[in-house]
């Protein structure tokens, strides 16, 4: 019995040693990781979703910030990259891993945004299928309103001119109400931000306006805007991807509606719909859907659906 309290105490011990090293183990560094596409055009991957740096004649535009504590990492890469100052940030929608960096620039950068974003980030809505964000203010609350948009659009914004052109659109409900793209004329290159994070199922967040029977067609409209003037589409979570991959993926968007709508008029219930779903053969390549985002997807689907 001594002996087994003994070895009791010893693993006790043992285990709070291993407890309190954990904790007085400092956190982990921000790494942001650079990826050159242009010249002047710089993407920061880590913490979040990917950041563009775009360095112009006067100074840099920089296209989604991360989550909080990445604002002041992205701020040292930048200074690596060039010594002009940051004028501006744009993000592409309100959700913390894109915005939240923003509070960590200086007071003088412009933000810009579309104009149902601004409303978004005032409340900073949770998102559907996710956990809720902890009660107390939000990270701009928190920051005396720092951050927030300066200046909106409502369909189509032009910033500069020449090599230094910025075109923002957009092309209807997605992801959220509020869904970016942010068009680089000069470079062919447009950031699309989380109305195409990826290869997958998106995220759609209703609380946010995002629809699942929008999402298809505005990312057709996207493509059919952006096709013969951009070639490269910086996703929201991913790998860059072409316009060919944009077709796709609007068309993918608009397979799953129809499935889905075919199953409700068949008279099958949401969550056996969502069970019973799999990723069709031609998308072979795509992230097989999480069960939780699944199942939201196909109540939204039902609930937009007279």
């Amino acid at each position: 019995m001594r002996r087994a309290i003994v070895l009791a105490t010893v693993v006790a011990i043992a285990t709070l040693s291993i407890a309190v090293k954990a904790y007085q183990q400092p956190p982990a560094p921000r790494v942001v990781e650079v990826e050159k596409l242009k010249d002047n055009f710089f993407l920061l991957k880590g913490g979040g979703g990917n950041t563009a740096v775009f360095v112009m004649s006067d100074g840099i535009t920089v296209v989604d910030t991360k989550n909080p504590g990445w604002g002041t990492p992205i701020l040292y890469k930048i200074k690596e990259l060039s010594n002009k100052p940051v004028l501006r940030i744009i993000s592409t929608h309100t959700h913390g891993d894109h915005v939240s960096g923003n509070v960590e620039f200086p007071a003088t950068v412009d933000v810009v945004v579309q104009e149902n974003t601004a409303a978004n980030m005032k409340m900073m809505k949770p998102v559907t299928g996710l956990a809720a964000p902890p009660a107390g203010p939000s990270i701009f609350e928190q920051n005396q309103g720092k951050g927030l948009a300066k200046r909106t659009f409502k369909d189509k914004m032009t910033i500069g001119k020449g090599p230094d052109q910025i075109d923002l659109f957009y092309f209807g409900r997605g992801h959220t109400n509020g869904d970016a793209w942010v068009l680089f004329p000069a470079l062919r290159i447009v950031h699309a931000g989380d109305i195409f994070s990826g290869k997958n199922l998106p995220l759609l967040d209703a609380n946010n306006g995002g629809s699942a029977t929008e999402i298809g067609n505005s990312l057709a409209k996207a493509h059919s805007a952006l096709s013969k003037i951009a070639d490269t589409v910086i996703t929201g979570h991913s790998t860059n991807m072409t316009m060919n991959d944009l077709a796709e993926y609007a068309q993918f968007n608009k397979d799953f509606l129809a499935a889905v709508q075919a199953e409700k008029k068949a008279g099958k219930a949401a969550d056996a719909v969502a069970k019973a779903y799999t990723m069709p053969a031609k998308y072979a390549g795509y992230a097989a859907p999480a069960a939780a985002r699944l199942a939201a997807n196909v109540q939204i689907v039902f609930d937009e659906t007279k």
